[in-house]
């Protein structure tokens, strides 16, 4: 059997399920996935297949969990799970956002969740009228909102965000981000940590010069709170061609990286071919079994279905 690495994407893994949002990851749902990648995968961590793409030595169906962005529900929801059974996972960071901090699209998510009345009036931000009288309704809100400002230049997008917000009435979310406290607490437990810059802009959008600064602020940043080199990267939103370039790709190469991990579905294969700095990576978002392994099944053929993954 060829050998293949499938890594999987992971973001969040609530305690307990969102009526906003019916399809995340919770608790037990991610403890079922856990134990069917043990079943039916060899789990490896991250840093070891990159490894072993390189010496020959990967198993067939091998596969590696990793965690975008850095929400404190790493911590306190997939740890545990992961710890229970003896699974190991890697886990992007957006230092930025350590300690306090609030992603753009989690300032939008709290402004649709809390904003009363029936329709938000965002027309003189250009975003017209938001009907949001039923649940239905505010998911179709938040899909849209992050839709519409998700590639406009980096500050404007946080500056939407924050009116968006203000218009709805919303005051600031708890911190859904972890603290330097529970990052190190990942540390402790055996985890991989990788660099996922420090502000989380979608690359592309960004003048190159800004480009490098935050991917190398980013790696800088987190070596510092963990006192380790950091060797592993992610491109945030992470599609080739759309949100990183090959200019890009250059910058992890010549900040050190050993590997990188873009969000194009597919399998990383050894020997020709190989580039460890464009690793694909994907979401198996489907709740039943049979279904999880499926999607998995699919792609390790390579069979991309269109629901995008953001990292």
């Amino acid at each position: 059997m060829t050998a293949t690495l499938s890594i999987l994407i992971y973001h969040r893994v609530l305690a307990r399920p969102d009526p906003l949002f019916p399809h995340e990851v919770e608790a037990r749902l991610f403890e079922r996935q856990l134990r069917l990648i043990q079943r039916f995968y060899a789990p490896l961590p991250l840093a070891e297949a990159v490894q072993r793409l390189q010496d020959g030595s990967l198993p067939p169906r091998a596969a590696c969990i990793t965690f975008d962005d850095g929400y404190a529900d790493n911590a306190q929801v997939a740890l545990p799970l992961l710890q229970r059974h003896g699974l190991h996972a890697t886990f992007f960071i957006a230092t930025g956002y350590l300690d306090g901090g609030q992603m753009w699209n989690d300032t939008v998510i709290d402004a649709m969740r809390h904003a009363a009345g029936p329709v938000l009036d965002l027309r003189e931000h250009g975003l017209g009228s938001v009907p949001i009288a039923s649940l239905a309704q505010r998911q179709a809100a938040i899909a849209t909102l992050l839709g519409r400002l998700k590639y406009l230049p980096f500050a404007r997008r946080q500056q939407m965000a924050i009116q968006i917000r203000r218009q709805a009435g919303a005051a600031a979310g708890p911190g859904a981000m972890l603290s330097t406290a529970q990052l190190r607490q990942l540390q402790a437990a055996g985890m991989g940590l990788g660099a996922h810059t420090a502000s989380h802009p979608i690359l592309s959008t960004l003048p190159e010069r800004a480009a490098q600064l935050d991917i190398a602020n980013g790696k800088r940043q987190l070596e510092s709170l963990i006192q380790a080199p950091v060797t592993l990267f992610a491109y945030p939103n992470g599609k080739a061609g759309r949100d990183y370039g090959a200019r890009h790709v250059a910058m992890v190469k010549r900040l050190g990286f050993k590997a990188a991990v873009a969000t194009d579905w597919g399998v990383a294969r050894p020997g020709a071919g190989l580039d460890l700095l464009q690793l694909p990576r994907f979401t198996p978002w489907d709740r039943g079994r049979l279904a999880f392994l499926w999607r998995m099944r699919q792609n390790r053929r390579q069979a991309h279905p269109a629901r995008p993954d953001a990292g």
